[in-house]
């Protein structure tokens, strides 16, 4: 019983742990000492004596740059990611920051006493600071690395696709400090696929002697999971060895939406189906749908209640159609719209409208072709029933239809539906007469969910202020 007991209590942390980076708390001590640094020499600068009621201002942008950097992983490891992926990351995160900043300085007025000036100051140049110090610190890493400082060897078993594209990223990012000793597989050149038949290095056994002999650092297992028996051989005998040895899931071979390890107890699980709209990312998107749309409702109030008086003298019936469409998890929600047909669906059957379609009022036309029909729905967007950007919420009665006929099709439900999409301003707007443009348009979906951020976010609605208003497939 007490070793079962100690069992228990030593796998209680689960059995797959996080990979952080292994820099995570220098990055946080100096993010917190560059922003402390800059507010003080801002006010310095700004002639401003430091007294303890200035210290508040700065104590809300440190908790909430620290909240939001943990919300969107800003401390995760960087090792196989760009600079570029990692400076955007870091600047979005203070940029919400200061955002949030902003808004409590406007409704709470006192909580700064100096002037508006040094503020705005203060924020535009912590930007640069913590961009410029990363830059600095990855400079430094990739140098030493390739000059073959905390360099170590790789060898991987398996010639599999995701053991070839693993070779293929350690030989192209010099930074990692990873030398790839060799691909090796146990099948005989004619059993090997076409492309890996000039690639392999030799056999598992000779890994494993290579390893033994300390010629090896690091070990990837890359075969397939139906290979258990193998792996578990092949483990073995790595036992044997002083190798870190890791295993390449062929999760390749599921559709990974949003795909993260989540614990249940002590057994950690890997998600496949997912939704990206989970903890801190929930409340951005949020902050982002109601600060964006507001604004833009501002600005559009005046051209909707013009709009709203020509659907009225221009055609008989209601100004706004409401009709049942999908939300988030396949939920049923109230979508408005601008009337622009003499009929309204809502049935089991709804007809999509289609080009000459005689439904379609004059002014209703130029509504949608327009897409000033969807006006309304940023009035859903402040309800909290879609968002600004996320796929098209389709008729009930089409998302009966195309479940059926597309595979992964209520996927695109583990968001909210947006008023414009990445499907929409790449062309997948309006009627799909056909199967395969409606496939399209679900993997476009499915792509939006799986690559989400507030960037990708903000430019599909800079490309829907483009080109996504005029479409000659929207009718």
């Amino acid at each position: 019983m007490a070793k079962k007991s100690k069992v228990n209590q030593n796998n209680r942390g689960g059995i797959i742990q996080s990979n952080k980076s292994s820099f995570a708390t220098l990055y946080r001590l100096a993010d917190l000492i560059t922003i402390t640094l800059i507010f003080f020499l801002v006010l310095t600068f700004r002639d401003i004596p430091i007294q303890e009621s200035l210290l508040l201002p700065l104590l809300v942008s440190i908790v909430s740059f620290n909240i939001i950097a943990e919300g969107l992983d800003l401390y995760r490891s960087w090792r196989t990611q760009s600079t570029t992926v990692l400076l955007k990351s870091a600047l979005m995160c203070w940029s919400i920051s200061s955002i949030f900043l902003l808004l409590c300085v406007y409704f709470f007025p006192n909580l700064v006493t100096f002037d508006d000036r040094t503020l705005w100051l203060y924020l535009l140049a912590v930007s640069p600071a913590i961009l410029l110090w990363r830059m600095g610190f990855r400079e430094v890493l990739f140098f030493q690395r390739k000059r073959g400082h905390n360099s170590r060897s790789a060898a991987i078993i398996g010639a599999t696709p995701g053991g070839y594209n693993l070779a293929m990223q350690i030989i192209d990012n010099g930074q990692l400090g990873i030398n790839l000793y060799g691909l090796f597989d146990d099948r005989t050149p004619s059993r090997l696929p076409h492309e890996f038949q000039n690639q392999i290095a030799g056999n598992i056994a000779d890994v494993i002697e290579a390893a033994r002999e300390g010629k090896i650092d690091y070990i990837y297992v890359a075969m397939p999971m139906s290979a258990e028996a193998r792996i578990m051989d092949i483990l073995n005998q790595c036992s044997d060895t002083t190798c870190n040895v890791y295993i390449i899931p062929n999760f390749f071979i599921y559709n990974l939406l949003n795909a993260r390890w989540q614990s249940v107890g002590s057994v950690q699980t890997l998600s496949v189906f997912d939704t990206p709209f989970q903890g801190a990312n929930n409340v951005i998107k949020r902050i982002e749908d109601i600060v964006i749309g507001s604004m833009i409702l501002a600005l559009i109030s005046i051209p909707m209640l013009f709009i709203a008086i020509g659907v009225k003298v221009t055609s008989k019936g209601p100004i706004i159609f409401k009709q049942f469409r999908y939300g988030l998890d396949g939920k049923k929600i109230m979508v408005y719209k601008f009337r622009s047909m003499t009929t309204q669906d809502n049935g089991p059957s709804v007809k999509q409208a289609t080009k000459g379609d005689a439904r379609i009022t004059p002014f209703g036309g130029f509504l949608r072709r327009t897409s000033l029909d969807e006006l309304p729905q940023f009035i859903n967007v402040l309800q909290g029933r879609m968002s600004i950007v996320g796929p098209r919420p389709h008729a009930v009665a089409h998302n009966e239809q195309y479940r059926k006929l597309i595979e992964g099709y209520m996927l695109r439900h583990k968001v909210k539906p947006g008023i414009t999409g990445w499907a929409q301003v790449n062309g997948f707007r309006g009627e799909t007469e056909t199967v395969n443009k409606m496939v399209k348009r679900v993997e476009y979906d499915l792509d939006y969910i799986h690559r989400w951020s507030v960037w990708l976010d903000i430019k599909i609605i800079i490309a829907t202020v483009f080109k996504g208003f005029l479409d000659k497939n929207a009718y």
